[in-house]
């Protein structure tokens, strides 16, 4: 009952959508609904994951190098370059990340038996505890978060995702003046 009233319900967006809609009648405003609620759901998302890291003292930045680690198998150890190529942790920031979790004991540096050159950034005991207690937590966070969607609409609703990203990604090689999917 309560996810059809909140299905129901106009949204911040709606409002949004049609003050353009008043103020502006020539313009298509069709992509705000799409990604203005975009934009908001990953604002409302980021503040619940936010809070929840800081109850246990990591930031996102930390947890994002403690779950690389940690999905990289045993002896969870990748190198500044590998955390970085991860996918979620940039190259900017991974030295300060490092000194922070090192500081905490979460992690230890260790230069590569063979290259000294190469320094391997390892979970530490702790680290791994931290980890695999906080990354349990995360995925009940997300599952509440997305409780009012149907099985189904999770997955559709991740398809689509990805194909966004994917359209979003590509439409660097579309032309300003040339409109997606005609080219």
């Amino acid at each position: 009952m309560a996810q059809g009233r909140a299905a129901r319900r106009p949204d911040a967006v709606a409002g949004i959508v049609g003050d353009w809609a008043r103020e502006r009648p020539d313009l298509d405003t069709s992509p705000l609904e799409v990604l203005a609620r975009l934009h908001r759901s990953y604002l409302q998302y980021q503040s619940r994951m936010t809070s929840r890291l800081d109850e246990h003292g990591l930031s996102v930045a930390g947890f994002d190098v403690l779950t690389a680690l940690r999905r990289s198998g045993a002896p969870y150890r990748l190198t500044a370059g590998q955390l970085a190529a991860s996918g979620l942790v940039s190259s900017a920031g991974v030295t300060l990340r490092l000194d922070r979790l090192e500081k905490d004991g979460l992690l230890v540096r260790e230069r590569d038996a063979e290259d000294r050159r190469v320094v391997y950034s390892r979970l530490t005991e702790a680290g791994l505890a931290k980890v695999d207690e906080v990354f349990s937590e995360h995925l009940e966070n997300e599952r509440r978060m997305l409780g009012g969607l149907s099985p189904a609409e999770h997955r559709q609703l991740s398809r689509l995702l990805s194909k966004l990203e994917r359209s979003i990604v590509d439409s660097d090689a579309v032309a300003p003046d040339q409109p997606a999917g005609t080219g």
